[in-house]
């Protein structure tokens, strides 16, 4: 299914909440997959109507880490975290965990401060060879397009001769 907007994900919520539809009922319907409906639930559940306004938003290294420390110490689970702290999508929330696990809260600070430089290219081949180069391999190239030509004539005058005989 297309991206929802989000007003369709909040009606899906609504209908999952007053209908006792089942969110496997509903991604069947819809093509939604039912955790994410879940999900949808949970935001809902905490933010109401301003579930699915996410701001734009670079998440600070203390947020992150305040983020982890709820799931960890009060044993909430990644998605309710998410949820609880209005994160659009869990996904991010297990892979700072990840990182957390693997490098402690130094590895939750962002490293990339602005684009990426260009590395420098290899010096090039002086333009005077290259040059040559070029012209040797295009003479080569003619010269291989017109064997090719004469081999396909003589096929085809050696193909004419034989239908020749076969007339006799």
């Amino acid at each position: 299914m297309s991206k929802l907007t989000s007003q369709e994900k909040y009606l899906i919520v609504q209908r999952y909440l007053t209908e006792n539809v089942s969110s496997r009922d509903l991604e069947k319907e819809l093509g939604v997959d039912s955790s994410s409906i879940r999900y949808w639930v949970k935001l809902a559940e905490y933010h109401g109507s301003e579930a699915f306004d996410f701001p734009y938003t670079n998440y600070s290294a203390a947020f992150k880490l305040k983020v982890i420390q709820r799931i960890e110490e009060e044993e909430y689970s990644i998605r309710e975290a998410s949820a609880m702290f209005h994160i659009p999508d869990f996904s991010m929330v297990r892979r700072w965990r990840k990182k957390w696990l693997e490098g402690g809260k130094e590895a939750l600070e962002s490293t990339r401060k602005g684009p990426t430089q260009m590395t420098s290219h290899k010096k090039k081949e002086d333009s005077k060879d290259a040059y040559e180069a070029l012209k040797k391999e295009n003479e080569r190239l003619r010269m291989e397009n017109e064997y090719l030509k004469k081999l396909e004539t003589l096929a085809q005058k050696k193909k004419a001769s034989r239908k020749k005989n076969k007339r006799k």
